[in-house]
C-alpha cells in the first residue's frame, strides 16, 4: 500500500522546485542512508553492463543505498546488483503502474524489500516531462552521480546537467572512441571524472564512513545493549555490511 512521505527530505532541496507530494511503497528508512545515484543507457554495451553491476554491488556492500530510475538497461542492472533490499527506484509514473512492464518482477521485489518513490498520483501515466522530473529526483537523492553509458542528447546527459547544477561530483566509465559518445565528450570537456580503477574509486568514500554518527559512537567500544538502545537495527545493518564486529557483548570497528 502506498503512502505519502510526511517528512522533509533535505537532499531534494537541491532541486529547482521541491516536489509538492511524494508517494512511496516499501522501506522508507532507506531515504536516511548514504546514497549513490547510478544511471545510463537503456542499451548499454557488455562492458558497461559488467561495470555497472560491479560498482553497484561494491557500493552496496559498503553500506550505500543505490538510487536509479527503474528503466531497462543500466538502471535495472544497478537496482539488481545493489540487492532489492538496498535500492531506491524513482518512478516516472504513479505507483499503481509497474513501468516499464518488462521490469515488473524487479519492481515488485523492490516494492516488497526496497523502496519505490514517485512524485505523481497513483494512477498517473508517464509522460515526457515526468521522465525529466524523475531524473532530477534520482540525481538529487544521491551524494554523487555515476553514469556508466550515455549517448548524445540522452536522458542520462540531462541527469548530468542536473548534477552539475546541484554541484555534485559526476563519475563516468572511460569508453572507446565512438562508444558512449556523451560521456566521452563530458570527459573531454573536463566536466566529469573517470573511474579508471574500481578499488581506488571506492576508496574515495572512506570520508563518508568516518563522518557517520554511529561509527563515531562505536570507537569507544560500547556494549551491544547500549548500541541497540540508541541506534536500533542500524547495529545489525552495519555488522552485515562489515563496518563493525561484535565480540563478547561489545562493538568494535573493522
Amino acid at each position: 500500500m502506498q503512502q505519502l512521505i510526511d517528512f522533509h527530505i533535505n537532499e531534494l532541496d537541491n532541486m529547482k522546485k521541491y516536489p509538492k507530494k511524494l508517494y512511496y511503497k516499501g522501506n522508507i528508512d532507506l531515504l536516511k542512508r548514504k546514497k549513490v545515484s547510478i544511471v545510463g543507457s537503456r542499451k548499454p554495451n557488455s562492458y558497461s553492463k559488467a561495470y555497472t553491476y560491479t560498482l553497484a554491488q561494491k557500493l552496496s556492500s559498503r553500506g550505500f543505498c543505490i538510487v536509479s530510475g527503474g528503466a531497462i538497461g543500466v538502471d535495472a542492472i544497478a537496482h539488481s546488483a545493489a540487492g532489492v533490499e538496498n535500492t531506491i527506484l524513482v518512478s516516472p509514473c504513479g505507483l499503481n503502474h509497474k513501468y516499464p512492464s518488462i521490469n515488473k518482477k524487479l519492481i515488485n521485489q523492490i516494492e516488497e524489500k526496497g523502496l519505490l518513490v514517485s512524485s505523481y498520483e497513483p494512477e498517473f501515466k508517464a509522460t515526457a516531462y515526468s521522465f525529466v522530473q524523475r531524473n532530477e529526483i534520482v540525481v538529487a537523492l544521491g551524494d554523487i552521480l555515476i553514469v556508466t553509458y550515455a549517448d548524445i542528447n540522452s536522458g542520462s546527459l540531462r541527469s548530468v546537467e542536473f548534477a552539475l547544477k546541484m554541484k555534485k561530483e559526476v563519475y563516468v566509465l572511460p569508453h572507446r572512441i565512438n562508444e558512449s559518445i556523451g560521456t566521452n565528450l563530458l570527459l573531454k570537456e573536463n566536466k566529469v571524472k573517470a573511474i579508471y580503477d574500481i578499488d581506488e574509486f571506492l576508496g574515495l568514500f572512506n570520508s563518508f564512513k568516518k563522518e557517520d554518527e554511529f561509527l563515531q559512537f562505536c570507537k569507544n567500544h560500547p556494549s551491544l545493549e547500549e548500541a541497540i538502545f540508541l541506534f536500533g537495527n542500524r547495529v545489525f545493518e552495519y555488522e552485515l555490511n562489515g563496518f563493525i564486529f561484535i565480540k563478547e557483548g561489545k562493538i568494535y570497528l573493522n
